[in-house]
């Protein structure tokens, strides 16, 4: 919960119990799926980060406050 609160909540005044779910879901979607994990290496939970060459894409969510950067496939 302080995770959420700190690194989420924080940052946004919530207008109701709808923006709260929108806010919470976008938020531990990006925690379990896109954040770099340091028991994994700093690679996000869901496979191996792509090494080669190519174009970096920025995935954004919360309107930038949340940022996850990946290689475009091939």
């Amino acid at each position: 919960m302080q995770t959420l609160q700190v690194e989420c909540l924080d940052h946004f005044v919530v207008f109701g119990p709808k923006h709260l779910d929108h806010l919470v879901c976008e938020f531990v979607e990006h925690y379990h799926h896109e954040r770099p994990h340091q028991a994994l290496g700093n690679a996000p939970p869901r496979g191996p980060v792509a090494v080669g060459h190519g174009e970096i894409v920025c995935k954004e969510r919360l309107g930038g406050l949340l940022k996850h950067y990946h290689r475009k496939a091939a």
